[in-house]
């Protein structure tokens, strides 16, 4: 698998339209969470059952892609090898020019084994975190992107999914 496997559905998520979200309450939203757990690299995250629907639109072994249920926003996880082996700041320009040329970026830490890229691009906010595991082999990713008149809901729902990430094999060391 190429290194540019998931920013293709960065980029389609970017041009999601549709209606605004029905007005729930923000309680009921956060009530219950469902947990994604990529069993091949061992990366999890849980987001809120109330903001995207349970079942992904797209889906493949290494990474699923969930929509809110008018369609406007879009959760992204996945993971793929680094078969380039590409150094994190060279892949993090890469994802910035393919994913997010043009955007206005408001927060965009570096850091020794992952990134963030956050920022508006289009009347769409954007988060997305990278994390480089088993020693720069592979790379986990998700990345949300919602409209930027909605900020108020999920921004909540970023700080709830970047509370619940684990970056799997990095953490225990499983990098077979």
């Amino acid at each position: 698998m190429k290194i540019h496997r998931l920013i293709p559905l960065a980029s389609l998520a970017l041009v999601a339209g549709g209606a605004a979200i029905p007005a729930l309450a923000v309680k009921e939203r956060f009530a219950k969470f469902n947990t994604y757990q990529n069993a091949k690299h061992g990366f999890a995250i849980a987001f809120p059952e109330g903001v995207f629907k349970s079942e992904p639109v797209e889906s493949n072994e290494d990474g699923q892609m969930y929509a809110s249920p008018d369609g406007r926003a879009r959760l992204l996880v996945g993971a793929l090898v680094n078969e380039d082996q590409r150094p994190i700041g060279e892949y993090r320009e890469l994802v910035m020019q393919e994913s997010y040329a043009g955007a206005k970026l408001d927060y965009a830490p570096l850091k020794e084994r992952w990134f963030v890229l956050s920022g508006v691009r289009q009347g769409n906010t954007f988060y997305e975190r990278v994390t480089f595991t088993c020693g720069g082999k592979l790379i986990n990713s998700w990345a949300m992107v919602y409209p930027s008149a909605e900020a108020q809901l999920y921004d909540r729902v970023v700080e709830a999914v970047a509370r619940s990430y684990s970056p799997g094999a990095g953490r225990t060391g499983k990098c077979d």
